[in-house]
């Protein structure tokens, strides 16, 4: 037999079993069984009985003579639910923006806006107030694109490692 008709030979036997079943055998796992995870147990709370345990009457009374039943019987506190919450910090404010900037955003959003609202208004439009429309989108999508400043800051010192 040549190596070209023993590979068809394999091939042809994945072919043939490829609709089987795999079998589960444990002898087979790629890992030792001592790697198996086992399912969790649920979790039960045991209280102790108020004749094993002295201390626990006790203690039961401890707290707010208001409050009925034992200690382990109220329910969770707010500080409870809170455990492994976090609240961001209140992120800083927008940096203020200079006129041209705020120009260039009326335009970029102003030319678009004006068009759509004359022609579901069905408005004639002169030949000049669409220009001008365009040319506003444009020019404000330029002027904030140029303005943007995509370059490193100027004090970023001699090298240019990560900015933080």
């Amino acid at each position: 037999m040549t190596p070209q008709s023993d590979e068809d030979e394999v091939w042809r036997q994945i072919v043939a079993s490829f609709n089987d079943t795999a079998e589960r055998d444990s002898a087979d796992q790629p890992w030792p069984d001592s790697e198996n995870v086992a399912p969790e147990p649920t979790r039960r709370v045991v209280k102790p009985s108020e004749e094993d345990d002295p201390a626990a009457r006790d203690d039961a009374f401890a707290g707010d003579p208001t409050e009925p039943g034992d200690v382990l019987d109220r329910p969770d506190t707010e500080d409870d639910e809170d455990e492994g919450h976090y609240e961001p910090p209140p992120p800083p404010p927008l940096p203020k923006l200079d006129l041209p900037t705020k120009l260039a955003w009326v335009a970029l959003f102003g030319g678009p806006a004006y068009l759509l609202v004359a022609a579901m208004a069905s408005w004639h439009m002169e030949g000049w107030a669409l220009f001008t429309a365009v040319a506003a989108f444009i020019g404000g999508f330029v002027a904030l694109v140029v303005r943007m400043g995509d370059g490193p800051p100027n004090d970023s010192g001699w090298d240019d490692g990560a900015v933080l």
